[in-house]
């Protein structure tokens, strides 16, 4: 039995974001760092948050936070690159949802790096867990793919 992840392609997605890699993204080893692939999972789905009007970061009441990720690399990605970062639905939980989030090189068919990012929903102050607004879980279940 092996436990090395299955490479994700396009058709396991849902929408896709394009994303410039900077100069300072590169290493030492002169590829991206890994670091920088957790910020672009945490642009991903905030972006999408926000665009769809669920995310006021300053403003809402009701929040996500990340209670877990993971990241799964395939090929190096480097400066000056532009990347597409894709989004879809792993799973959908009463407080919790779990992204499934790809790094496609631009144009590519299988995803670069690939992972989990799980959100837990909680109000903002006292930050207890909350079920997920019914408008956020129907967009959410959208684009799903689980």
């Amino acid at each position: 039995m092996s436990d090395k992840p299955v490479r994700l392609g396009r058709g396991d997605f849902r929408l896709f974001r394009t994303i410039p890699t900077r100069w300072a993204d590169n290493d030492v080893f002169g590829h991206v760092n890994n670091v920088i692939y957790y910020n672009w999972f945490d642009t991903v789905v905030n972006a999408w948050l926000i665009e769809q009007g669920f995310l006021d970061v300053k403003e809402s009441k009701i929040v996500g936070l990340v209670v877990g990720t993971r990241c799964d690399y395939f090929e190096s990605v480097a400066f000056p690159e532009i990347v597409e970062g894709a989004l879809a639905v792993e799973k959908l939980g009463r407080s919790s949802v779990t992204y499934r989030i790809g790094i496609f090189r631009q144009g590519g068919e299988r995803a670069a790096a690939q992972g989990l990012f799980t959100h837990v929903y909680v109000e903002r102050d006292p930050q207890t867990p909350v079920p997920i607004p019914a408008q956020l879980r129907a967009a959410m279940a959208e684009i799903g793919v689980g």
